[in-house]
């Protein structure tokens, strides 16, 4: 698959939006996580300095996961130990408990993330956990992170499929906690893709009544009913000025039928582009970069924007 050069949507500046957007790239790692296929290390390390040369500055690397779970991750220590690392460019890698945190300290990793549940079932089935018992796991990471950047995922902040709505007051509970446990960010994720932009709207203004500022959140919308891109707007005009999105595409939720996964970050610098939000990242060479590891692959870009500009 290769590509044209492309021109940009025409800017027409946007009200009551931030003047700049960090995206959170988590394709080589929320994306590939979901590979039925093992990506071969050298793929994902290309990979990762494709999206480096590009712009991208915040690019979640990987998981330190058991790899029993997650076998496509098994690689961590090697892909680290092979990164070209560029200056000004951070790799985060996800820590689901103590152990994960040992081998990210031994990797010498300075940005980590957690991950939690805003629901009980959630909790149960992902985190061998509960909601409460949940912070138990969290609590000796945070106590060991020694300094480091720690990011929350808090998922299913918008619709449970097997608990339905999740009340927004529930989430907040939850998030709040996390930020108290010492994390610096909260990620607030539609895992199954349900929110839509008055649920948004509601849940970030409970957050601010709640005394969260908007800089201590992000977001992270999944597009299986086609939401992502309202959603996230919604959010930059509640102050959100981090996102979270995957070149390309990539990824998938495994708990909706026919979900398309994450918010491309493609069609989301589009969206950035003609709303004259500054964003730092080269279009054209994520395009291709998206485009070259769709052949890697074997299949299509689930991008509309790759699709659209790719030929």
């Amino acid at each position: 698959m290769g590509t044209r050069e492309i021109g940009l949507p025409q800017r027409v500046p946007g009200t009551g939006l931030p003047a700049r957007v960090t995206i959170w790239e988590v394709g080589p790692r929320d994306g590939l996580q979901n590979e039925k296929a093992i990506v071969p290390v050298a793929v994902k390390l290309e990979f990762l300095d494709r999206l480096a040369e590009a712009g991208l500055t915040t690019l979640e690397a990987t998981s330190f996961v058991s790899p029993k779970w997650v076998p496509q991750l098994a690689d961590a220590e090697e892909l680290l130990a092979g990164l070209n690392k560029r200056e000004g460019v951070r790799y985060p890698v996800l820590v689901p408990n103590e152990r994960g945190l040992k081998r990210a300290l031994e990797a010498g990793c300075p940005d980590i993330a957690i991950f939690g549940s805003a629901t009980e079932t959630f909790a149960q089935r992902n985190l061998n956990s509960g909601l409460e018992k949940q912070f138990e796991m969290f609590e000796p990471v945070l106590a060991g992170a020694n300094g480091l950047n720690v990011r929350a995922y808090l998922s299913m902040c918008f619709g449970d499929p097997w608990e339905g709505p999740v009340p927004a007051e529930q989430v907040v509970r939850v998030g709040k906690r996390l930020l108290e446990l010492g994390c610096t960010q909260l990620s607030l994720g539609d895992t199954i893709g349900v929110a839509t932009v008055g649920q948004v709207e509601g849940l970030l203004a409970a957050f601010a009544d709640a005394g969260v500022p908007a800089d201590k959140l992000a977001v992270h919308f999944h597009d299986t009913y086609g939401q992502a891109l309202a959603n996230t707007v919604a959010a930059l005009r509640c102050g959100v000025s981090t996102v979270d999105s995957s070149a390309g595409g990539l990824g998938g939720c495994p708990y909706a039928e026919s979900a398309t996964g994450n918010l491309a970050t493609e069609d989301l610098l589009w969206t950035l582009e003609g709303l004259g939000i500054e964003h730092g990242v080269d279009l054209d060479a994520l395009v291709k970069t998206s485009a070259w590891m769709a052949e890697q692959l074997g299949r299509p870009s689930p991008s509309r924007v790759v699709r659209a500009l790719a030929g």
